[in-house]
């Protein structure tokens, strides 16, 4: 049979995403699956460098609304959480879980020596390096590494998305990158893959290609049980039917069906607000509010919400004052949202941030980011955060 290049192409997603498999699939065909109480986490990027200041807001400081005097969000707008901190009105299911007590609000946080270039800044959280560092792999990457070796179960990472994260690529494991485990299997099933591995059984003649078809095989022949777990949970909440939505409905049946994966990854955004930033902040706000808000309430009727962690963050803050075209730019520290029934610590969980000590313009940081990942890491997926992390960071007390 004759390699039709384009068609190989246009079904190279599933081949591209079969060389991130083989270890992940073959743990759960052992029917490895772990029971409810498992730690998970999932990951929540808001692309682009959402705005802070708009987010978590200093709505009694005269600052805020001096240097934002058409941008800042007006006292009786914002959902007050304490005498000094109000949060965004379209976050409105963000403030019925700080009501509840499921909610935690990290200020400032931030690192040394910031980068204001998304791509720059996004590497330096997505790797846990510092500023002056290039690693290629992610933090959990390392996660998975660490996890996985001399072990035949690896826990492992799915991030809901057609492209893969530096975040969850490792030096020997990676997480898996997919938008619909139905897809997948619909995929899988290709009769030009089932051809091309029937040309592969009298084909050897490169290691490099007979590589790609063995891990192709493999993918083929497991994804099959991932359908197969997938359908064992649909929910019966109603979703939004925004990316967001779809994506955080995709996590929920996963996490339900007790699959063999400690961390979901997924983006939202751009939040890059340069002009229009009011209509913008607003509409991703209230997709991340609603889907957020239905999410959890699937969680708590499964009574799974205890065992998930949810966590944000973006690559940087916006800079304090506003610009010329009504929106902000690029700027330094930011604020991190914690979600979940398992937080120790809950609330506003340190001092707002500091309008009175800027930084040529922009806020400092008073939190490193890696200590959060550190306190994850450790207290929630049980792992060695200072082998991962190449360093030993401050754990604090949210869990």
């Amino acid at each position: 049979m004759q390699v039709n290049r384009r068609r190989f192409l246009q079904v190279g997603s599933l081949a591209s995403a079969s060389l991130m498999l083989p270890k992940f699939l073959k743990a759960m065909e052992q029917g490895n699956l772990v029971p409810p109480g498992n730690k998970v986490l999932v990951v929540v990027q808001l692309s682009g460098g959402n705005d802070g200041l708009n987010t978590v807001i200093p709505y009694r400081n005269d600052v805020y609304y001096k240097m934002r005097p058409t941008l800042g969000i007006k006292r009786e707008q914002a959902l007050a959480l304490n005498d000094e901190l109000g949060i965004h009105p379209a976050l409105k299911s963000f403030k019925a879980l700080y009501d509840d007590g499921a909610l935690g609000i990290l200020n400032s946080v931030g690192y040394p020596n910031p980068d204001r270039s998304h791509f720059r800044s996004m590497d330096i959280w997505q790797s846990a390096s510092d500023s002056k560092d290039y690693w290629g792999t992610g933090w959990l990457g390392r996660y998975l590494d660490a996890q996985c070796k001399g072990c035949d179960k690896p826990t492992q990472a799915l991030e809901i998305d057609d492209t893969l994260s530096m975040a969850l690529k490792g030096d020997a494991v990676k997480g898996l990158a997919l938008t619909d485990p139905q897809r997948l299997f619909g995929a899988s099933n290709d009769r030009y893959f089932k051809e091309l591995l029937d040309k592969q059984k009298h084909d050897d003649e490169h290691q490099n290609v007979g590589y790609l078809y063995k891990t192709m095989a493999e993918t083929i022949s497991s994804a099959a049980y991932i359908q197969q777990q997938f359908k064992t949970y649909k929910s019966k909440e109603s979703y939004p039917t925004t990316e967001l939505g779809r994506n955080m409905k995709t996590i929920a049946e996963l996490i339900m069906t007790d699959i063999n994966t400690s961390v979901y990854y997924v983006s939202h955004g751009s939040f890059d607000t340069h002009v229009g930033q009011q209509q913008q902040q607003q509409r991703l706000f209230e997709q991340l509010s609603d889907a957020l808000q239905v999410f959890t309430t699937d969680l708590k009727k499964n009574d799974r919400f205890k065992d998930v962690l949810v966590m944000t963050f973006s690559e940087f803050g916006r800079r304090v004052g506003q610009n010329a075209s009504g929106g902000t730019d690029h700027g330094t520290a930011n604020n991190m949202f914690l979600i979940g029934g398992g937080l120790q610590q809950k609330g506003v969980l340190n001092e707002g941030p500091d309008l009175g000590n800027l930084q040529d313009g922009d806020l400092q940081y008073k939190v490193d980011f890696k200590n959060v990942y550190a306190t994850l890491l450790k207290k929630w997926l049980g792992a060695d955060d200072q082998a991962i992390l190449k360093k030993q960071y401050e754990h604090l007390s949210f869990i």
